[in-house]
Formats: structure tokens, sequence, C-alpha cells
């Protein structure tokens, strides 16, 4: 925890670093990259530096984990930290690592506050810095453990590439070596490294959308001007290898006997349609609702699969299209409109935007803050927000 001596002076400087966390992160990347340029190549997403996307994810991380320590003086943030160090894990973050970005992060402060900061704050701020750090690796290093293998990164080939919806691809792949597999947890996503044109490896997150456990399916949409997703669509065809890391995620069906609620939007439904999945192979008796709004009906990517879920235990289907057919409600989706047990454990995945409000609907309607469990595509700036 927090030492006495670094609590006040942090408390004292929290409003300070806050308002300066978002300038101090981008010349934090600046000086990591004129450093490291080989960060870029496999690790960091360009297009993630480029919408400003991780600065802002970084600095929210960091605010939040003060905050914390301040209001929490006994605990850390586990929440947070869980999500933060799935998304490493996928990445093959290494301890020494954080040596690297303390470097450079700190810097980066110092010259920010170079008229107001002294050792007392710096070494305060270490301290906030290195108690978030050592967390992480501790929980990094228990995930790394509880994989089958020792591998950051292993070979799949795919063995099958088809249409989803009008904007989507599903890949199917299998292992390419005797690497040990690791058995996905509904929900959980993987990481994908893929070689540009100009030869640089970038890597992209994507939410295993069919069955879980030993196979490796995973949709994903094709963004406007997005290189991974271009090179995954227009490249990548079948007996082509992907360098794809173990399963992580910790947005997984929770055990239990109680009402499960899948709202999604877009090419959200991906991990719910995999929560959806496991539901069915198992024929659970438990009440599940599927809520899914989309553009159009040729637009939803998993249709299929999950109208054919649905139906194998007879959860509730509702669907919301902008351009509405018989069946479906119009606009956008609202939990105003659903009756919902107050009991439910809601599981949420969508544009941010969409989240947002559905996440403020269920609170609203009395479903718990702890029963909701979101994933966010990409650098998580929800909690920068």
């Amino acid at each position: 925890m927090l030492s006495e001596k670094s609590r006040p002076i942090v408390e004292a400087t929290l409003p300070l670093v806050g308002s300066r966390i978002s300038a101090i992160t981008v010349d934090f990347y600046n000086r990591l990259f004129a450093a490291h340029p080989e960060l870029l190549d496999g690790l960091f997403s360009r297009s993630n530096q480029r919408s400003g996307d991780q600065q802002r994810a970084l600095a929210g991380s960091i605010a939040a984990f003060a905050t914390h320590l301040i209001n929490n003086p006994d605990t850390l943030p586990e929440k947070v930290l869980s999500r933060i160090a799935h998304k490493h894990a996928s990445l093959g973050i290494t301890e020494d690592q954080y040596g690297v970005v303390y470097e450079h992060l700190f810097a980066a402060i110092a010259a920010d506050l170079a008229e107001v900061i002294t050792p007392e704050i710096a070494e305060a701020w270490t301290e906030v810095y290195w108690l978030m750090a050592d967390a992480l690796i501790k929980l990094e290093k228990d995930l790394y453990a509880s994989q089958a293998n020792h591998r950051m990164w292993m070979p799949w080939r795919v063995v099958n590439k088809e249409p989803a919806g009008t904007d989507a691809m599903t890949f199917t792949l299998e292992p390419a070596d005797d690497t040990p597999v690791t058995a996905a947890k509904p929900g959980q996503f993987v990481s994908v490294k893929v070689q540009l044109p100009d030869g640089l490896r970038q890597v992209r997150q994507y939410s295993l959308s069919g069955t879980a456990g030993s196979s490796r399916v995973f949709t994903t949409k094709l963004n406007d001007g997005g290189e991974v997703s271009t090179a995954l669509h227009a490249g990548v065809e079948p007996g082509h290898i992907l360098e794809i890391s173990n399963p992580y995620g910790e947005i997984t069906l929770r055990e239990g006997a109680g009402p499960v609620i899948l709202a999604s939007a877009g090419i959200g439904c991906t991990p719910t349609a995999s929560i959806l999945r496991s539901l069915a192979a198992t024929g659970t008796d438990r009440q599940v609702m599927v809520l899914h709004a989309e553009k159009t009906m040729e637009n939803w990517a998993l249709s299929d699969q999950m109208t054919a879920d649905a139906a194998k235990i007879d959860a509730e289907l509702q669907l919301w299209l902008e351009s509405p057919q018989q069946g479906s409600k119009e606009g956008f989706m609202s939990l105003r409109e659903v009756d919902m047990p107050a009991d439910a454990s809601l599981y949420l995945c969508g544009p941010l935007p969409f989240m947002k409000k559905i996440r403020d609907e269920a609170i609203d309607a009395g479903i718990p803050a702890t029963r909701i469990h979101y994933e966010v595509f990409g650098p998580d700036v929800w909690l920068a927000n």
C-alpha cells in the first residue's frame, strides 16, 4: 500500500498530475519510441498512437490507480489491474519492460512539471508507479504460469475464411506445430500478429467468436483505414500461418444459476456469441436474454450462429435495427424497453457510447454495477474518461 510518507504528497499533487497526465503520456510515448523504435514492431499499435487512444488509456489507468490509493489506502483496484494485465499478457509484456517505461515516463513527468516538481514529489509518484507495476507484474506472471505452454506466440494455420455479414470475416485456425494448446474460456480473446505491406508487424486483439476450449475461431470487421483488418481480409487465405497468443481476457461467463443478459452492438457480438455458444453447448437451464443492435440484418456478422444457439436453449432474442424488418425493433437499443430480471448478470460489448448508455440503463433498472461486465476493443479509453 502507499506509504504514510507518500500519501499526503500524492493526494496534494493528484489534481495537478491528473490535469497534466494526458500531455505527459504523449511526451512519454515520443521519448519511448525515439529510444526504442523496435517496440512499434509487433508490440505497440501505431494506429492507436495516431488516434491518441493509447495515450488516453495510459493516462486514465495511472490517474485511476492513484485515485484509488488515496480513497482506498488498504486495497488495490483489482478490476482495473486485471483488465490491464490480461491485455499485457496477450502482448507478451515482460517484467524488464516496466523499467524501460519508468525511465521515459518519469523523464516526461520531470519535463512537464519542471517548475514545481521536487525530490519528494518525484519519490512519491515513483512509489505509485512501482506499486502499480509490481501488482501488474505479479498478475501477469500468474497468467503466464496458468497457460498450457510457455510461449508468447504460436503458429496457427488458417483452415477456413468466410464472410460474416456484409463487412466482416470469420477465420478458423488449427495448430501449425505441436505446442500444447491452452483452453480458452467463453468471451476471451487472442492477439493476432500480422506483417503489413511495409514490413512492420502489428498486433490486434480479437475475441474468439466460436466454441471455446481448444478451437480458435475469430471474426473481424473490416475497418475503414484499418491496417490489420485490411491485411487479414485482403491478404490472408486458407493455408497461411498466423502468429497468435494464448487466450486472455477476464470478461468470461461466471459460474452460477442466475439469469444471463448478453447485450451487444455491431461486431461487439463476438464475445457474447462465444458465451452464448457455451451456454447452448451445455444445455443450460439458466434464463438467457440475447439483445443485439445493428444497422441492418445483413450487417449482423454472426446472425445465423447466434439465432441457432439462442433457439437451442429457448433464450429470448431481441433485435434492434436502424433499418427494421419484421420481428425487429426500430432504432437503437434501450433497456427501458426490456423486462429484465433484477438478479441478472449483464455481459456488454460494442461501441463505447453504446456501452455507456446500456450500462447506465442497466444500473437504473436495478442491476448492480458488480454484475455488469464489459469488453472494450482496443485501449480502454472508457477508463480514461
